[in-house]
């Protein structure tokens, strides 16, 4: 008989659910795309529902259900760090205690309440629960998938019960954590002090913090002098990649603020950026110092990580390896020989994680290493919902949408990439729904990388946000070492390359004293539009074996204009998550200004479209991350 466990994370951010049948991602989501909800940290009934439908498991054949940390320990260190830092903090302890009191300390019960909802029926012999450390679901997320049968792993993120960096090995079945960095110090909260100073949205803007850091001035006085500033006042980081925060400058573990304002104004001389401000000079320095500052802890740890394991291959995982800069200069560092990054490496990958180490350490069932196709178990991260050719028609009936439905997909692929090769955007939908962050080319918004406006368009038309924002390339892996200075595959765009030199254009005299708009519409490259001001790219490569239909549309445009890349943004809206449903696709598609969309072999052109009178206004539904 097969067995199959049902992995939770929930009540922080980002929940989400996956289902493992004899070691085998099943499925896996996050409760956003369902709730409609970004970052929803609520109890993922809805995707907890998905998963076992999709697995065809009832929630009385489980095995056993996991769930992604200890709920004691966090309380545990919710105490001692008020008691620690009394009587600062109270006003903060309590807003916060009543909620753990009432709710988490009794997280079991919690649990098996909101399962016996999704039941229907009181659960009589229920299946174990059990509770992995958050860190170690990290790091089972990270290895057991993973191509590798020894790695060293590498997990960073805010914190967890205590611990907010761990270094690890995993070998076989077993993982043993090495070292770990307890709370307070926490270079996951360190970046999402400066994502808050920044004027950017905790746990949410910490990517347009790292889109921004290139706009700095790299030979500015500016950036030495908050470099100093960050590394004697704020932070000592010390060789082994270890750090200790210096509290008088951070509010976080006794207040509702990131950080101390008054004491950090005083220290670099700029106020807290107010969010929708205008995004002046000295905040795109700080963006870079501490982007800088964050790579060089990064690398220390992979030092010491290599040292303490011996192993030429690392896994990652945790929000703070998210940070695609800093995995790219990882990778050209050669500390390690193979690079290895869960893409679903928040929170909701912690779901994926309690799941294995359930598997694996409490019940030590050994683990079976995928390495082809696709390079690892994660199936290309196409694990969320797909839908049928009823449902689609049923959307437009819903709508009265009309379309055009191909019988040939090769036939369709040519007219959309001539759509594409025209400056035509056009909403993607396909198969199955992607799990993590990054849409990669089945919920995704697509463009020609060519057009020299086409970032300005889609930034304003389209996405609705901040224009310094830039946008990834999808480029086919047969085709990447053509556009990219990048020598491994990186399928879940969790890598930044730089763009060959042989396609770059030179900068005007006096670049980076320029207005911020004038370097951003400035014509980088052949390929303005996946191209950051630093020459960069955050690179999806796209693979047959995972991905066909995606691969197919990416070389008909390839046939038609030589290119064998496009532009890749997820498909949603500012503070909108990624659209799950037909109905999500379609509702986005006619709220902006795309041309055209694509759900399977159904195309959609905007100009034959009724207008949509949905009586729903959705700028006010989304709150702006």
């Amino acid at each position: 008989m097969a067995s199959s466990i049902l992995g939770i994370s929930a009540f922080y951010h980002d929940s989400g659910a996956v289902l493992l049948v004899d070691g085998e991602i099943i499925a896996a989501a996050q409760e956003e795309r369902f709730s409609r909800r970004k970052h929803d940290a609520k109890f993922p009934s809805q995707a907890v529902q998905y998963v076992l439908t999709e697995g065809g498991v009832r929630i009385a054949d489980l095995d056993a259900i996991a769930f992604y940390d200890k709920p004691y320990l966090k309380f545990e260190r919710l105490l001692e760090t008020y008691h620690a830092f009394a009587p600062r903090g109270l006003k903060s302890f309590l807003a916060a205690a009543p909620v753990w009191i009432k709710e988490k300390l009794f997280m079991r019960k919690m649990v098996w309440e909101e399962l016996e909802r999704i039941n229907k029926d009181p659960l009589g012999q229920k299946p174990p629960l059990l509770f992995p450390e958050h860190h170690l679901s990290h790091a089972a997320s990270a290895f057991y998938p993973s191509p590798f049968n020894e790695a060293a792993i590498l997990t960073i993120d805010g914190v967890g019960e205590w611990a907010t960096t761990t270094i690890g090995k995993g070998a076989g079945r077993d993982i043993t954590i090495l070292k770990e960095l307890p709370f307070h110090h926490s270079l996951g909260l360190l970046y999402s002090a400066f994502t808050y100073y920044c004027g950017f949205k905790v746990n949410s803007g910490e990517y347009k913090l790292m889109g921004l850091a290139p706009y700095g001035n790299q030979h500015s006085k500016r950036i030495e002098t908050y470099r100093n500033h960050i590394t004697s006042e704020l932070v000592d980081i010390k060789e082994d990649g270890s750090i200790l925060l210096n509290m008088d400058y951070f509010a976080y573990a006794t207040g509702l603020r990131m950080c101390n304002d008054e004491k950090w104004e005083a220290l670099f001389g700029i106020s807290r950026r107010l969010p929708e401000s205008d995004v002046t000079q000295p905040y795109m320095d700080m963006a870079l110092t501490i982007q800088q500052v964050t790579e060089a802890i990064v690398l220390r740890l992979a030092r010491t990580a290599r040292k303490l394991t011996g192993s030429p291959n690392l896994v990652m995982a945790g929000g703070v390896t998210l940070n695609c800069v800093a995995n790219g200069k990882l990778l050209q560092s050669g500390i390690f020989e193979q690079l290895w990054i869960q893409p679903a490496a928040g929170d909701a990958g912690g779901a994926l994680g309690a799941a294995y180490a359930v598997r694996h350490i409490w019940q030590g069932k050994e683990r079976l290493v995928k390495t082809a196709p696709g390079g690892d178990a994660m199936k290309g991260a196409f694990l969320g919902p797909a839908f049928t050719f009823i449902d689609i028609e049923r959307v437009s009936r819903r709508y009265s949408a009309p379309y055009k439905k191909y019988d040939d997909f090769s036939s369709l692929c040519r007219d959309v990439a001539g759509y594409l090769a025209e400056g035509k955007i056009t909403g993607w939908f396909q198969g199955k729904m992607e799990f993590g962050p990054r849409a990669l080319g089945n919920r995704s918004i697509l463009a020609e990388p060519r057009h020299p406006e086409m970032q300005k368009r889609l930034n304003q038309k389209i996405k609705y946000r901040e224009g310094f924002r830039p946008f990834a390339p999808s480029v086919l892996i047969e085709n990447a070492a053509e556009y990219f200075d990048l020598n491994v595959v990186s399928p879940y765009m969790l890598l930044v390359a730089t763009v060959k030199e042989n396609r770059r254009n030179p900068l005007p005299p006096g670049y980076e004293e320029m207005d911020m708009h004038e370097r951003l519409y400035h014509l980088r490259s052949d390929i303005p539009a996946v191209t950051h001001v630093d020459y960069t790219a955050r690179i999806q490569t796209v693979h047959r074996e995972t991905n066909e239909r995606y691969w197919q549309l990416i070389m008909a445009f390839k046939e038609l204009t030589d290119y064998g890349l496009v532009v890749n943004t997820s498909f949603n809206v500012r503070g909108e998550p990624i659209v799950c449903t037909p109905a999500d696709a379609y509702r986005c598609f006619m709220r902006t200004e795309m041309d055209y969309l694509v759900i399977e072999n159904f195309l959609f052109d905007k100009r034959e479209q009724p207008p949509l009178n949905d009586g729903e206004d959705w700028q006010q539904m989304y709150e702006l991350d």
